[in-house]
C-alpha cells in the first residue's frame, strides 16, 4: 500500500513538474510578444514595429554574392615593375554583393535620360546637372591615330549597348551609384505597398524636380519625400509579407528595421575587388591561398586549357606593341577595343571581366604603402565621415533647386554633387568626436599615411603654417580654378612650381585590373595602380558594390556547428 502511495506521489509530481515547465515555457514564447518585457510586437493598435518575416537581404538587381574571408593582399611574385606599393599582408574581407559586370554604356544612358528628364538642361537652376554627368567621349581621341568612330558612336549607339561605359572619372562614378541606390529602393517601396504604384515613372509631368525620391530623405523624414506629397507616400501594416502588399495606407513608414531598404550602392573598396577577383572559394591549394594566383582563373596562362576552349584566350588585352587581339581567326581574343560584356568566362564567384576589358575604379585614395599596422579588417583608405544637416527649427534640411551643390574640377568641368530633393549633407565635428578612440577627425584620407606629419618628430608647433605644409612628402602640383565674378569665365592657374615631387595627393584614387589598352601584367588583381580622380580615360570603367547585412553567409546553419 505504501508502495502505490509513493508511486502515485511520484507521478503527481512529475505531472506537475511538466505542467509547470510547459507553461514557463508557453509563457516565455507567447506568439508575438518580446522577450524583453513581455509586450505584444506589431500590436494593430500601435506599439513597437519589427518585421518578424525577415528572412535574408534580397539579393540586389545585377549583382552577385562574394562570401567573405581572409587572403592575402599584394604581390608575391613577379614584381617585375619594381613598384613596391603591393607589399602582401593578410586581409579578411567582410562578405558583400558586387555587380556581375561592369556598368555598361546602357546602364549608364538610363542614368544620363533620368537625369535630363527630371532636371532638365534648359532651365538655369539646372543646367550643369546633366551636362556634369556626360561621360567624356573625347577620350577616345589620338593624335596619330582615327578613333573619331567610338568619339561619336560608343556611348549611345546600340552596337555598344552592353560595352562597358569608359569616360567616367572616379566622382561621377559615385555620383551614379547614389543615384542607383535611390531608383532600386524606390521600386523595392513600391512593389511592396509604401509608395503609390507607378508614381516613380512619371517624369517630367507630376513628379518634379523638387518631389523625387531619396533613400536618405525617406528615412530621415518620410513626409518630405517627394515634396510632402501624401498621396504618394504610403503607410502600411509591417508584415514582411512580400505577397500581402497593401493598397490602401496603414499604421507605418517602411523604415531601416521593416528590411526592404538596401544598403547603399558604391564603389568597391580596394580590398574587397582584389579579393572578388581573386575567386579562391574555387580552389584548395595552400599556395593559392597565399596569394600566388596570378589571374581571376586558375593557371598561369592567359589561354584555357580546357578541351572544347583549348586556347581561347580568357580575357580581352593587349597582346603586345601593335597587337591589341590577336591574327584574325580562332587565335583572336574577339576585341580591338572593348567587348561586350560577358564575353570571356566568368571567375569562381560568377564575376566577369575582373581581369581585361577595362581596368575599374575603387573607391580607395591611393597611397604606394599599405601599413602592416593598418587595419586587417575591411581595410579601406578614404573615409569621411559626414552627417545630415539639421536647420535651427530641429528638422533635416532637404536641398533645393536654389542650393544644389557644384564643384568645378580642375579640368573646369562643372559637376552637381547633390540633387533637389536629397537630405544637405555636413562633416562632422566636435559632437561626433570628442573622446572618442576609433577616428577624432571627419577627414580621414591621409591618416598615418607615411607622409612628413605621420612621423614621430614632426613639428606640429611650427609658427609657420605654410613650412608645415610643405613638410609633406606628398608634395602633389596645386593647380587652381575659379569663376571671374564678373566675366563668368574661368580663371586657371597651373602650377609650374619644379618643387613638386609626386602627383599622389588625397584627390587621386586606385584603379585596378588591367584592360584592352594593358600587357597581361596587369591583369593580376594584384596589380594596382592611381589616377586623380577627376579626369577620365577610354579604358577605366567601373562596377558597383553593396554590403551584406546579417549573416556571413545564408546558410542555416553556421560551418562548424553542430545543429541541436
Amino acid at each position: 500500500m505504501k508502495i502505490k502511495q509513493i508511486m502515485t506521489l511520484k507521478a503527481l509530481l512529475i505531472l506537475s513538474i511538466t505542467i509547470g515547465l510547459s507553461s514557463c515555457s508557453k509563457s516565455s514564447s507567447t506568439k508575438g510578444a518580446s522577450r524583453a518585457t513581455g509586450w505584444k510586437i506589431n500590436d494593430k493598435n500601435g506599439g513597437f514595429q519589427h518585421n518578424s518575416k525577415f528572412t535574408k537581404q534580397e539579393t540586389p538587381p545585377g549583382m552577385v554574392p562574394i562570401e567573405g574571408g581572409t587572403f592575402t593582399m599584394g604581390k608575391v611574385q613577379d614584381d617585375v615593375m619594381h613598384d613596391w606599393n603591393n607589399t602582401p599582408s593578410q586581409q579578411h574581407i567582410q562578405s558583400f554583393y558586387m555587380d556581375e559586370t561592369e556598368v555598361t554604356n546602357l546602364m549608364y544612358t538610363e542614368y544620363l535620360f533620368w537625369l535630363k528628364t527630371v532636371f532638365p538642361p534648359t532651365e538655369e537652376n539646372y543646367k550643369n546637372i546633366y551636362t556634369g554627368a556626360i561621360p567624356d567621349t573625347l577620350v577616345w581621341r589620338n593624335r596619330l591615330g582615327y578613333n573619331e568612330t567610338m568619339t561619336n558612336n560608343y556611348l549611345r549607339h546600340p552596337a555598344y549597348a552592353e560595352y562597358p561605359v569608359v569616360g567616367v572619372n572616379w566622382i561621377q562614378a559615385v555620383e551614379f551609384s547614389k543615384w542607383r541606390t535611390d531608383r532600386v529602393n524606390e521600386n523595392m517601396l513600391e512593389k511592396n505597398g509604401y509608395l503609390k504604384k507607378d508614381s516613380k515613372v512619371k517624369l517630367g509631368s507630376e513628379v518634379t524636380a523638387e518631389s523625387t525620391f531619396s533613400t536618405e530623405t525617406y528615412l530621415a523624414s518620410p513626409t518630405k519625400t517627394y515634396g510632402g506629397n501624401e498621396d504618394i507616400v504610403l503607410k502600411r501594416e509591417m508584415n514582411g509579407g512580400r505577397k500581402e502588399v497593401a493598397d490602401t495606407a496603414k499604421n507605418v513608414y517602411a523604415q531601416i528595421n521593416s528590411g526592404l531598404i538596401l544598403p547603399e550602392y558604391r564603389l568597391p573598396t580596394e580590398a574587397e575587388w582584389e579579393y572578388a577577383a581573386s575567386a579562391l572559394v574555387g580552389n584548395r591549394e595552400f599556395n593559392i591561398y597565399k596569394g600566388q594566383k596570378k589571374y581571376p582563373w586558375n593557371g598561369q596562362y592567359t589561354r584555357s586549357g580546357k578541351r572544347q576552349q583549348r586556347g581561347d584566350q580568357l580575357a580581352n588585352f593587349k597582346q603586345g606593341r601593335g597587337d591589341y587581339g590577336g591574327v584574325a581567326g580562332w587565335s583572336d581574343d574577339g576585341a580591338d577595343i572593348t567587348n561586350k560584356v560577358k564575353s570571356y568566362p566568368a571567375n569562381d564567384f560568377g564575376l566577369y571581366d575582373m581581369a581585361g576589358n577595362v581596368a575599374e575604379w575603387v573607391a580607395d585614395v591611393y597611397r604606394p604603402m599599405v601599413d602592416d599596422e593598418a587595419n586587417d579588417f575591411n581595410y579601406y583608405r578614404g573615409n569621411v565621415y559626414m552627417k545630415n544637416k539639421i536647420g535651427e527649427d530641429g528638422v533635416v534640411e532637404v536641398v533645393t533647386a536654389e542650393n544644389v551643390k557644384y564643384d568645378t574640377l580642375s579640368n573646369g568641368k562643372i559637376l552637381a554633387r547633390n540633387f533637389p530633393g536629397q537630405i544637405a549633407q555636413v562633416p562632422v565635428d566636435d559632437n561626433e568626436t570628442y573622446l572618442r578612440q576609433n577616428f577624432s577627425t571627419s577627414d580621414n584620407r591621409d591618416y598615418r599615411d607615411g607622409d612628413k606629419p605621420s612621423t614621430r618628430f614632426f613639428n606640429f608647433g611650427s609658427d609657420d603654417e605654410e613650412e608645415d605644409k610643405t613638410k609633406r612628402m606628398y608634395e602633389s602640383p596645386r593647380h587652381s580654378i575659379a569663376v571671374d565674378s564678373a566675366t563668368g569665365k574661368l580663371e586657371k592657374k597651373y602650377d609650374q612650381s619644379d618643387k613638386r615631387t609626386t602627383l599622389v595627393n588625397n584627390e587621386v584614387r586606385v584603379y585596378k585590373g588591367g584592360s584592352w589598352r594593358d600587357r597581361a601584367y596587369w591583369l593580376d588583381p594584384a596589380s594596382r595602380r592611381y589616377f586623380p580622380q577627376d579626369m577620365a580615360t577610354d579604358y577605366i570603367g567601373f562596377r558597383n558594390a553593396m554590403s551584406k547585412v546579417g549573416p556571413k553567409s545564408n546558410k542555416k546553419t553556421p560551418r562548424g556547428n553542430p545543429k541541436f
